[in-house]
């Protein structure tokens, strides 16, 4: 087919605006190597991706778009009118995301309790995961816990009342390394970002453990990690894949071709690079649990599904009947 033909093609066809974070697994859908069978991809930069969360859950400004799980879940329970397919581009474990202030005296996690955390807000999936692992592995109660935040929930009116938000225009890690709150969460979720949580803000360089700093609550957290895994079989899941369901009522068959396109572009990239040198991060993680740092579908992804569903009910994010059996749009989805 001439250039001319291929125009007219591709005005036939749907557009499909995609908003994803920066993979080397999804680049071939966002480059447009990959195809959406019946849709042109028009991808939107939002840098960092979580700027793009809340302009999904809030106003549906994209056709699809990448969400933390948690924010995911709590706005279909809500009545948000979004689906999602299970493709989970993001993974990692997060037993080395709480740091602890200086002089705050905590050796182990029971020694949390009755201090202040601090954590961008207390909805984010990174702070589900890690209360989730202190409350069932370690016997802590998180209701004991004040948590300071300093931004907004994607989703608010579930916070508890040992919520306290900052209102003095400092970050969480000025705070820490004051010693004004006892712990926090490192990275997106906490003392690793400058700015407001949107778009154009720009993360802190990690700075190396020294002895005058803030230092980690678990000193071994990839061993610890690994040892959990290998225990569970959960694979912390730290992102997944939405669109709007008006999409899918105008066309059933668009999660299924979504998914493909998403397994196909991950394919390709595993295919030019197995041992994952464009994300080094995974690389480790493939090691860790032995196996593939980003495996997509329901079946390989159950333990971990239904972990991220229990803590989140249990921390009370969900209601005790939220539909686990309903997470993702109808669509053919073999293990990717």
């Amino acid at each position: 087919m001439n250039d001319a033909g291929h125009s007219i093609e591709r005005r036939k066809m749907d557009k499909l605006s995609v908003a994803l974070g920066e993979y080397p697994h999804g680049q071939a859908l966002l480059d447009g190597d990959v195809a959406v069978e019946g849709y042109h991809v028009e991808p939107v930069e939002v840098r960092p991706i979580i700027g793009a969360y809340r302009r999904m859950i809030r106003d549906l400004e994209f056709d699809v778009c990448e969400l933390a799980p948690a924010s995911y879940l709590m706005a279909r329970q809500e009545g948000v009118p979004l689906t999602a397919v299970p493709v989970f581009l993001n993974r990692r474990f997060h037993h080395g995301d709480v740091q602890c202030a200086v002089g705050s005296g905590i050796r182990v996690p029971s020694d949390l309790e009755g201090r202040r955390i601090g954590v961008r807000a207390y909805t984010v999936t990174t702070a589900v995961w890690v209360r989730g692992v202190l409350q069932e592995e370690y016997g802590v109660d998180i209701g004991k816990i004040t948590w300071a935040v300093d931004d907004d929930d994607h989703i608010e009116g579930r916070a508890p009342a040992n919520v306290e938000r900052v209102t003095d225009g400092r970050s969480l890690g000025e705070l820490l390394r004051a010693g004004e709150i006892d712990a926090a969460f490192t990275g997106n979720a906490g003392t690793g970002r400058a700015g407001a949580p949107r778009a154009g803000w720009t993360a802190t360089a990690a700075s190396p453990a020294a002895d005058d700093g803030p230092y980690p609550l678990f000193a071994q957290s990839e061993v610890l990690a690994a040892d959990w895994y290998l225990r569970t079989g959960i694979y912390p899941l730290h992102s997944l894949i939405a669109l709007r369901s008006d999409l899918v009522e105008q066309n059933p068959g668009l999660p299924t071709a979504l998914y493909a396109a998403l397994a196909e572009s991950k394919r390709r990239q595993v295919a030019a690079d197995p041992e994952w040198s464009a994300l080094k991060r995974f690389a480790r993680q493939a090691e860790q649990i032995h196996g593939d740092p980003v495996p997509y579908g329901r079946a390989a992804n159950e333990a971990s599904l239904e972990a991220i569903v229990r803590f989140s009910r249990e921390q009370g994010l969900l209601d005790a009947d939220f539909p686990a059996d309903r997470l993702f749009a109808e669509g053919d989805y073999p293990d990717a």
